[in-house]
Order: C-alpha cells, then structure tokens, then sequence
C-alpha cells in the first residue's frame, strides 16, 4: 500500500532518505520542505569555495554529472516533491500532520503524513555578541553566506579578518583566508588550544605552529566581549586581553541542534537539544524518524549520548532512515566520532576519544605518541607523520587514535583503519598485529600503525617509559636548576650543534657506544634520551636501565617532535 512520507529538511540527511525511500517504493509520495530556498548542498564545502578552490558556489548544489539539486531536479530525477521556503511551524501527532508557513507571503497550510522525517539540522551558535549584526560579520552555514563572504573578499574589502572559534569550521576558515587571499588572519578561541577535547595539547601545538608558519595568529584562552564597527561595517574584535582590528568577522563557535519543533511535539530531546532516536532512527513516536545535525546517537566508544555534527553521518543516516521508511530493518548503532581538517599542507585527523575525554569518560587512561615515516624510509617521497594512541590501561583496550601529517591520504588513511574497528573495542594486541597494505610507495614494513601499538605495549610494560614534546618543553624549561642530564643518542655530527649552542646542558654519547662510555653519563641524576623519532633512544633507556640506571626517560617522537612543537633549543 503507498505511502505519504513527509520530510522536515532538505539539506543532507533529508533528501537522502526521501530519494532512498522512493527507490523502494516509488508508487508511494514524497513530500520535503524546507524554509530556505536552497537545499541538498554540501555545507562542509563553503571553506573550500571561499579559499578558491571550489571555482564556484553552483558547484556545491550539483551533482558528481553537474545537474543542480534544486526543486525541479528532484520532481524530475528523484520523483520528490519540494517545497522551498515553507517552515514546519508544529507537528500533530494525533493528527498525524505537519503545520506549515510559507516564510514569504505567511500563508498557512498543514500536510498530512503516513510517516515523518525530521532533518532540520542544526543552525550556528550564536554568542549574542553586541555588533553581531554588523557587515562583514558572517556565520558559516550556506551557500548564501559563502557567496557573501567570498564576494567582500573579491572587492577588497578584506584586510584583517578575526575567526572567532578553532574548531573545525574556524581552522577551515583562517586557512582560506590566510592561504588563497593573503588576509592576516586571526584566531581568538576561549580554551587553551586548537581543537579542543579532540586531540591532545602536543598534536593540537604540532598544528597550531604550522598555521602560525603560514600566517595565522592565535590568541587562546580569551573571550570576545563585544564587536564594534563604523558606519554599520565591523571595524574590530574586542576580547577580555585585546583589540583586534578588523575588516570581516567569522563566528564560529559550534552549532546547536535545530529540535525545538520535535520537543514541542512531545518528543524525546536532550537537555541541551537533539532529538533521541533507537539503533532505527525512530523517535519514542514509531512514525517519526530523525537524524542528522538535530538528533542524538550513541557513541560507541563510552556508551553515552553522542552528537556529531557531520555531512558524511547524515548520508548514511539517511539511507537507512529511507530503507526502514519502506518496511526495512536497517540498523545505525551509533559513532566513535571520527574527523579530518586540512591546515594548510598538512591535516589533524582522528577517531574515538582523546587522551582528555577519556578521562573525563571515567577511564583510567594513558596514551603514548609516535613519529615515523609514513611509507619505507628508503622511498624518495616519504614523509613523517604523527600518531597518538589513547589506551585503558586495565584491559589495553585502545580508545582513540590521533594523527597529524600531510595533507594527503596517507595518515587519514591509518585513521580509518582504526575507525573502522574501534566500536568492537579492539585491543593494543589487534592493532599491533593488524594487517595493512604494504608497498615501499604507500607503507613501511612494519606499518606506523603496528609501531604505535609496540610503543602502546612498551609503555603499558614499563620498559619504554617516556612522555611526548610538551614534557620535554616541561623537563628542558627547568634544566638552569641541574635537575636533568640531556643525553643526545644520536650520532655525533646531528648532535654538535646542539652541544655548540647549549654546551652545559646538552650532552652526546651514540646509542651504540653507550655500553663503552657508561663513566660519561651520571648515576646521581635523571637522565633524559633524545633521538630523532625516539627509536633509539628507546634502545638506550634499556642499555641504561640494564646497567641499573633509575630514572631513565625517553622522549617520544624525538627531535621530531620537539621541533614540530616548536621547542626553542
């Protein structure tokens, strides 16, 4: 028998379950509306149409074969009716109907419905700033704002310009205009760090110092007071410490599910908004589905509400929102929150919970971080590539994985890989053991990811105990007091100029002369091992401890990593 499907949405999620539906059962009406008068675009591409590199904002509305999803495609392609520049003002669910407003003329009428969709996504955190509404200060949420921002940009209108936000949206957003426009960039955010609860503090630095190298300035743990301009044009940025002169203002601050009209109909919504939905995507009512930015899922990882905000999420959602919608059993269990950002040449990628949110999830938690090459160390266009990886110590269960590395596939590759098992709770064991795709062009023999596993299962052992470059910056901003003996594993030549220019401090026996020249290095004092990624200083910490030295400490990653953290030596 056919049905009439109503959908509340029409970005990402909605005409992804209204065109699967239709394949199914395409006897049956499709209804979707939407209050804008664009719909079915790729949002997560604005960054790249303001950068320049998507050519033109039409781009973002098309197809892979270049037809515009507008109103008419999908009553021709699709056989989905639309209906642009209509809100859903309520839900009767007694009735089983939708309310509706045309947002021009504020004509009313009400659709009924067999089964719903609520797609309504999620709108821009606004922060109620005074001059919020001043040209030139611009959210990023549309095709309409792209165009917006990018045609002050054309104009020469744009000098200065302060992000406000270094999450995804704002690092996208400072590369674009830093990198294509030559803009100088500012980025204040009110934490102490760039993405953060995503990555820890020594990745997020490792990616911070790069954007710095590439123009763009940070000012954290700052607040913005207020925005003031001249003649209705933003003319700069007022925080708690400073003020900022500026030509153009992105906020970007997060979003908040769009799920008002679901909680007034008496459905299921978390206290801080997001409808609820089972493993199906139904709601608490069996014929109203959600999904997208304005529901609620399980993270799989720690079993607690998850809200993540992704275009890749609502297509998937949609699909099996659409093939249930037809009688189906299909299943979305949930996330591990997986992500990718572009700075610049490089890329932060990652999957399941940072070292900091494992805490806060109640694990009893370490992590340990590795620098390697990302393919054979012979292969002419290798190049290193940063892990972290989050482990329960109770069970060696791994949680996360963090990288930062270039921007090409190679280390949002290893991500994936690890995604796509961490909601079975894999062990160090598994990874350490997990086969890859090896060819000297695309990988090492004994992959960084098995490498990071073996450095998961040292530390975890306590026959590799070390800490990351933000512990060495810790351990080295103290070496005036004689607390550490700096010992370069390396051979001399890559240690000398560092002996030249921190000639009490920094000191030189190769790894493998260690065992012949013990009377250089002292018994009374702990003993910090440097290498280059911190492979043999690990080989000396156990010479070293083999001859009964205490207190031994390698530094992971090696000069690496202290040089991407940007350690002044």
């Amino acid at each position: 028998m056919s049905q009439h499907i109503v959908v509340i949405g029409g970005v990402a999620l909605g005409p992804k379950a209204a065109c699967r539906f239709k394949r199914l059962e395409p006897g049956s009406t499709v209804t979707m509306i939407d209050q804008s008068s664009m719909i079915s675009y790729g949002g997560c591409g604005i960054p790249y149409y303001v950068s320049g590199d998507v050519s033109d904002a039409v781009q973002l509305c098309q197809t892979s074969f270049h037809m515009t999803r507008d109103p008419q495609f999908f009553k021709d392609v699709k056989g989905v009716d639309v209906q642009v520049l209509t809100r859903a003002t309520r839900i009767d669910r007694d009735n089983k109907r939708v309310e509706v407003e045309n947002v021009e003329t504020g004509e009313k009428a009400s659709i009924d419905y067999d089964k719903l969709v609520i797609a309504t996504g999620a709108a821009p955190r606004k922060l109620g700033l005074p001059g919020e509404d001043l040209e030139g200060v611009n959210y990023v949420a549309n095709p309409g704002d792209a165009t917006c921002i990018r045609e002050s940009i054309s104009k020469g209108q744009v000098g200065k310009a302060v992000i406000i936000g270094a999450g995804f949206i704002g690092l996208e957003m400072a590369e674009a205009y830093a990198d294509m426009w030559g803009v100088e960039t500012s980025v204040v955010e009110i934490m102490d760090q760039i993405m953060p609860r995503l990555v820890s503090p020594a990745l997020a630095t490792m990616g911070q110092k790069h954007m710095e190298e590439n123009g763009v300035n940070f000012y954290f743990g700052e607040t913005v007071e207020r925005i003031e301009g001249k003649d209705g044009r933003v003319t700069r940025v007022v925080t708690s410490k400073r003020t900022l002169d500026a030509d153009a203002v992105i906020i970007s601050a997060g979003v908040v599910p769009n799920s008002d009209i679901a909680k007034e109909a008496g459905l299921y919504v978390h206290e801080r908004g997001g409808v609820y939905v089972d493993e199906f995507m139904r709601t608490n009512d069996p014929d109203i589905y959600a999904g997208g930015d304005c529901c609620i899922v399980k993270n799989l990882v720690t079993g607690a509400d998850a809200f993540l905000p992704l275009g890749s999420m609502a297509n998937r959602q949609g699909r099996v929102i659409g093939t249930n919608l037809a009688g189906g059993n299909a299943r979305f269990d949930g996330v591990v929150g997986s992500f990718v950002v572009k700075l610049f040449e490089t890329s932060m990628a990652g999957t399941g919970l940072s070292l900091e949110s494992a805490k806060q999830s109640g694990f009893d938690a370490m992590s340990v971080l590795l620098i390697q090459q990302d393919r054979a160390h012979f292969y002419p266009t290798k190049e290193l590539m940063t892990l972290e990886m989050v482990v329960n110590k109770a069970n060696r269960r791994v949680l996360g994985v963090q990288g930062f590395g270039s921007s090409g596939d190679a280390m949002v590759g290893r991500i994936n890989a690890v995604a796509a098992i961490l909601k079975s709770g894999p062990t160090i064991d598994d990874i350490s053991n997990m086969e890859l795709a090896y060819s000297p062009p695309f990988a090492a023999a004994m992959d960084i990811l098995n490498t990071l596993a073996n450095l998961a299962d040292n530390a975890l052992l306590g026959i590799n105990r070390g800490v990351g470059p933000d512990g060495f910056k810790e351990l080295w901003d103290k070496r005036d007091q004689d607390a550490c003996f700096f010992l370069d594993c390396r051979e001399n030549a890559d240690a000398v100029p560092y002996m030249e220019r921190n000639p009490e401090f920094w000191h030189n026996v190769p790894q493998g002369e260690i065992y012949n020249r013990l009377d250089e290095i002292p018994t009374d004092k702990p003993i910090v091992l440097v290498c280059n990624t911190g492979a043999r200083s690990y080989e000396a910490q156990i010479m070293l401890t083999e001859k009964g030295y205490k207190d031994v400490t390698n530094i992971h990653g090696g000069m690496a990593s202290i040089k991407k953290y940007g350690v002044d030596l």
